[in-house]
């Protein structure tokens, strides 16, 4: 079994990655979503990570647990970010803290968890299934191959092909026609373009897996 702990400071260094990731690729993400959506997804995220961000170190100052600090960030994003990444991005970090009361360290296994709890908000808000042209298609193939491996020995390796099977589902959704959101309304014309919010959702899972690297 994976040895890694994974404390507060990892994941407020975690999000503030994410919040510079959600600069350098604002346009991109938004131009991913004026291809198929309303064009906001980049800008959005943008604005939703940059008060993440503003907040952070206070936050992290007086948050007296994981929970309390991944919960607090996933409200600023609920109140902050407009369209559906506010609410499936801000339920995905509150409910990653919802078990985890009380600890100012995880384990990996518990990570794992941590991360298919909040997987699970994202469906449970969003509605979407499997190949609906959305975020789950790149979320959930891979937080499956997660619980699979979550104890085995060599947690980065396990985080890397989560990642990987993240990237690959988001790939998967370019041929798709979309069942939910904006895009929906489009049809076949949806077909060719890949979902903007799997793209920024594997995206942001790789940065857990970059700062896991450097506690190795």
């Amino acid at each position: 079994m994976s040895e890694m702990v994974l404390d507060k400071q990892f994941f407020a260094d975690s999000l503030a990655k994410m919040a510079e990731l959600a600069e350098v690729n604002r346009d991109y993400w938004t131009k991913l979503d004026s291809d198929i959506g309303d064009g906001d997804h980049g800008i959005n995220l943008s604005i939703g990570f940059r008060a993440v961000n503003a907040n952070l170190q206070d936050n992290l100052e007086k948050a007296p647990d994981i929970s309390t600090l991944l919960k607090k960030s996933g409200m600023l994003l609920l109140s902050k970010v407009g369209g559906a990444s506010g609410p499936l991005y801000g339920s995905f970090f509150i409910k990653m803290g919802k078990e985890d009361t009380g600890k100012e360290t995880v384990t990996f296994p518990e990570f794992a968890g941590m991360l298919k709890n909040g997987v699970e908000a994202v469906q449970l808000r969003g509605k979407a299934e499997l190949q609906d042209k959305t975020m789950i298609d790149a979320l959930l193939p891979g937080i499956e191959y997660l619980e699979a491996h979550k104890n085995d020995e060599d947690a980065i390796a396990v985080m890397e092909e989560t990642v990987a099977i993240m990237k690959q589902g988001a790939e998967s959704t370019i041929p798709l026609v979309a069942k939910k959101g904006r895009a929906m309304r489009l049809g076949e014309r949806a077909v060719g373009h890949k979902d903007p919010g799997s793209e920024s959702s594997w995206m942001l899972m790789n940065i857990f897996l970059e700062e896991m690297k450097k506690i190795e």
